[in-house]
């Protein structure tokens, strides 16, 4: 068999199972392996950006070691190299995982056996030319509803952090500091938490982002627990805690509670 026989047999297989199957066991053990292995490492270094997984590498190296001299072509093959980039970009877009245009993978099979506690594969993402990150814009938020410690504040660190003191303090001391702090003793004040929320910008996308702080339950017939929200070309968005949170737009009304800021971006 040749090794594009060999390659159309068990490549697809290999690679369109799902992740919970076990590999076919009359499978070759080095093809399943490496399968499996390529996948943990893309979910290992991909990572949330703008609500969508990234997977920012251009290039997965392989290193194959042990390998006897009749496998090697069936590894190190063009064919091999060109399936599995396809098949690996395949897996990305089917998840919704961007990733760079170039992405390319290369193998290598050595005969060397490795020694005891090394392992027989060896992965490495390479990044071969990096984006130059975004500028952060210029942006503001302007209170609107609440007494604050600063009418409006500029956006100029990665993050900022917003609440109803300066200093939060826990236990072991000073944990957070709130850039934007609605301190006074009000009604409407005395709606933000401690922590309520921070605003962050992304390099990655150029985009800043609002996320929940809070600590609340969660449950349908309590929504009013969320305390975040943002309210947009005349409708309200709920912006829960997770570990997403939501794009800001210039003109967006954030509620704290019942204390409100318009986020400005020129």
């Amino acid at each position: 068999m040749n090794v594009s026989d060999f390659l159309e047999r068990w490549g697809r297989t290999l690679f369109e199972a799902p992740l919970a199957t076990p590999p076919d066991p009359e499978l070759p053990p080095e093809l399943a392996e490496i399968r499996l292995a390529v996948l943990d490492a893309i979910r290992e270094k991909s990572y949330r950006s703008g609500g969508k997984k990234v997977f920012p590498y251009d290039l997965l190296r392989l290193e194959l070691r042990g390998i006897v001299e009749s496998s090697r072509p069936v590894f190190t093959g063009k064919f091999f190299r060109q399936y599995l980039e396809q098949e690996v970009r395949g897996a990305l877009n089917g998840s919704g995982c961007r990733f760079p245009e170039g992405l390319r993978i290369e193998v290598e099979a050595t005969a060397t056996f490795p020694q005891r506690g090394e392992p027989w594969l060896v992965i490495e993402t390479v990044s071969r030319e990096r984006p130059n990150p975004a500028a952060q814009p210029p942006a503001r938020l302007i209170v609107r509803e609440g007494a604050a410690n600063v009418p409006e504040i500029a956006l100029g660190k990665t993050r900022t952090n917003i609440g109803r003191v300066v200093d939060v303090y826990r236990t072991e001391g000073l944990f957070r500091r709130n850039d934007l702090a609605f301190v006074e003793d009000t009604e409407i004040n005395r709606t933000v938490s401690r922590e309520h929320a921070h605003i962050q910008f992304d390099r990655a996308t150029g985009e800043y982002r609002l996320f929940n702080d809070r600590w609340y339950p969660r449950s349908a017939s309590r929504p009013s627990e969320c305390g975040t929200w943002i309210v947009r070309d005349g409708m309200s968005q709920e912006v829960h805690r997770n570990g997403r949170g939501a794009k800001l737009e210039p003109g967006d009304e954030i509620h704290f509670g019942r204390a409100v800021v318009v986020f400005d971006a020129r």
